[in-house]
């Protein structure tokens, strides 16, 4: 028997705990079920305002006092490298790209558990093991692909994307990628993979996650052209990255309940049919 999404998804909130992005800080979420014959639509749709996914669930930041975190995603016509970028793009040219079903293999995991240690060893994935390695990328209710880069003169995988495609684009969930080849610039170059395939399939968006005013770990995403941020329940262009501020006022996030109401969502009923 398959399970159906209520015609109304239901919306909870997490519990506080630290930021990872700014100190001083207390982090919470907003979040539903992705579950069911409606979870491509309603995943369209709330990723258009500014959700991700992880695994089976949505979710968006809600911190009660703050609203640094904004929903960034390149407008692919509007994009444009850099000089800086077309060298990443050179410097990659031995890398062959591979698209598989979202199955984790040890290849993976071991490039993912070396990426971590390298790059992140003291984050909130730091103590993932292989089951839950294995549960971020297969538990997926939607079309999703693992996007493998391989480096063509030695065979060795050198980085790995868990890539949703959405209605308007493709969504870049996670990436990983060997640390021992720091000048390659393969995180940058994985974004300008996923630019071309965007490209090529026709859609217009690469979501790219949460940027950050200020903070040091996102600053990348700031540097590609053609970027937009969800700001006040609407995509904006990029100005002047310097000209943001992290917004931490107390009065900077409404209240759960209007949150939840202006929130639009798919004809539930209608997409069963």
């Amino acid at each position: 028997m398959r399970h159906s999404l209520p015609l109304t998804p239901q919306f909870y909130v997490t519990a506080p705990q630290p930021c990872p992005y700014l100190e001083d800080r207390m982090e919470r979420k907003l979040f539903t079920a992705l579950q069911g014959e409606a979870a491509t639509e309603l995943n369209d749709s709330l990723s258009a305002q500014g959700f991700r996914r992880s695994q089976n669930v949505l979710y968006r930041p809600s911190c009660a006092d703050c609203a640094s975190c904004l929903s960034a995603r390149i407008d692919v016509s509007a994009f444009t490298p850099s000089k800086s970028q077309k060298r990443i793009i050179k410097r990659n040219k031995a890398l062959m790209r591979r698209a598989t079903s979202p199955w984790a293999t040890e290849d993976q995991y071991d490039l993912f558990r070396r990426y971590l240690d390298s790059r992140h060893a003291d984050g909130g994935m730091a103590d993932m093991d292989v089951f839950e390695f294995a549960a971020m990328i297969e538990e997926t209710p939607i079309r999703s692909r693992v996007i493998e880069y391989v480096d063509q003169d030695t065979g060795d995988l050198v980085g790995v994307c868990l890539t949703d495609v959405l209605g308007d684009g493709v969504s870049m969930v996670y990436s990983f990628y060997t640390p021992d080849r720091p000048r390659d610039g393969l995180g940058n170059h994985i974004i300008l993979d996923h630019i071309e395939i965007a490209r090529t399939a026709g859609l217009p968006y690469v979501y790219l996650g949460y940027w950050v005013p200020g903070s040091p770990k996102m600053g990348y995403k700031a540097k590609f052209s053609g970027l937009e941020v969800y700001i006040g329940g609407r995509w904006q262009k990029m100005r002047d990255p310097d000209t943001f501020m992290p917004e931490q006022h107390p009065l900077s996030t409404d209240p759960i309940a209007e949150q939840v109401a202006n929130i639009a969502l798919p004809d539930m009923a209608r997409s069963r049919r």
